[in-house]
């Protein structure tokens, strides 16, 4: 038992599964702290937040295994295509459809754009 806490496994899955965790708290408290009534801001901001870290991680060189544990896992957790689509689509549906494409075209400028500016800082 002692030995696993001294040296624990730190396979890409674990690393992974670890960095998800991290990743998907830190989503959920961004959702619970701010509103979404009538645009999606939650979604927006962990998807150029995710995109910002990402490029940070890529563009900075980091090794596998801290690309596994804060790329794949923690931001992959943290950014959500999938319910970026639902809510567009919803928008879309329900008449908003001026809001659904401001939110579809801003969600992917914002999104590139910090991954941009990451890759910037870093270069």
């Amino acid at each position: 038992m002692i030995e696993i806490l001294l040296a624990p496994d730190l396979s890409p899955a674990h690393l992974v599964g670890t960095g998800a965790a991290i990743g998907a708290i830190l989503r959920h408290w961004v959702y619970v702290s701010l509103p979404a009534e009538e645009f999606p801001w939650p979604t927006l901001l962990v998807n150029v937040l995710g995109s910002f870290a990402l490029g940070l991680l890529a563009f900075g060189g980091v090794g596998p295994a801290t690309m596994q544990l804060l790329g794949v896992g923690c931001c992959g957790a943290f950014t959500t295509f999938s319910t970026f689509s639902v809510e567009t689509v919803g928008l879309w549906e329900r008449g908003e459809r001026r809001v659904a494409t401001a939110n579809a075209v801003g969600t992917l400028g914002c999104s590139l754009a910090g991954l941009g500016v990451a890759g910037w800082l870093v270069g």
